[in-house]
């Protein structure tokens, strides 16, 4: 946080399933920074869908704040409320999945409790057009945000585009792509043509394509190097357009193809494309 402070950053994105919301509150009174200069992200995890309210101010207690400007469902799937446990597990080692609660009931507590003012905007993590579709069904508010796995491997551009035709905004995780984007020759070459960071072409692809970020980094210099981007020339752009695969990088589906215990299919998610080949006669 003391990094962040000095090279600028305002933005703050965190969740009750990382555990670091008490080092986060702590951090914050330590800046110096004033909180309507912050701007504050957390999650409602899994576990806690049937208890919207009780889990947003047992977060604003551990952060030690009056209320926080975007508040997502952390993920669609709801996970088995058993001591508190964020991830308890069966006999057979998965993981155990609440199907009597959806996510249109837990979106009806989340308006609560922006209405309450604790919330200044709410939205979702990891949904899909399937899911959102599902979502507004019900929905009285429009989610203020989407946030998704998205970099140049994972471009995701039919949501990337319903989301803007709704006025969702949408943000990116695991936005570089970790080093297997970073080291791809495309990225390399385009960051020696602009003299800056593989780093920086690939943010600057985010903020071409109108998406918002969020990074992590405790290395000082990377942080400052995150903040740094240009704009990229439209034959540029295409280039790391091309790069798409439809590749999950973060989140990766387990041997029974399932993630955190849905299938790609019920997620809404994309199978990733194969490689294409000339065919041979």
């Amino acid at each position: 946080m003391y990094g962040s402070r000095i090279m600028g950053y305002r933005h703050i994105d965190t969740g009750a399933l990382y555990g670091t919301e008490v080092a986060l509150g702590e951090a914050i009174r330590q800046s110096g920074i004033a909180r309507k200069d912050l701007f504050i992200t957390t999650k409602l995890p899994w576990h806690h869908t049937k208890r919207v309210r009780e889990s947003l101010d047992e977060s604003l207690k551990r952060v030690g704040l009056d209320y926080f400007d975007l508040y997502l469902i952390h993920w669609p799937q709801t996970v088995v409320y058993e001591n508190d446990n964020p991830a308890p597990l069966g006999a057979d080692g998965s993981l155990k999945i609440d199907e009597t609660c959806d996510f249109n009931d837990t979106w009806k507590e989340m308006e609560k409790v922006l209405a309450s003012g604790k919330v200044r905007s709410i939205g979702v993590s990891n949904f899909s057009i399937k899911t959102l579709e599902q979502l507004l069904k019900t929905a009285k508010v429009m989610p203020a945000v989407l946030q998704i796995e998205l970099h140049p491997y994972l471009a995701q551009n039919e949501l990337v585009q319903w989301c803007k035709g709704k006025g969702i905004v949408v943000v990116a995780y695991a936005a570089t792509g970790y080093s297997v984007v970073r080291e791809d020759p495309t990225i390399i070459a385009l960051a020696r043509k602009y003299n800056v960071t593989p780093t920086q072409v690939v943010l600057s692809w985010h903020i071409r394509r109108g998406t918002g970020f969020v990074t992590k980094s405790e290395n000082a210099g990377r942080q400052e190097e995150n903040l740094k981007v240009i704009e990229l020339h439209e034959e540029d752009a295409r280039q790391i357009d091309a790069l798409d695969k439809n590749r999950r990088l973060c989140i990766k589906p387990d041997k029974q193809g399932k993630v955190f215990g849905w299938s790609f299919d019920r997620l809404g998610w994309q199978e990733e494309r194969a490689p294409h080949t000339e065919a041979k006669l």
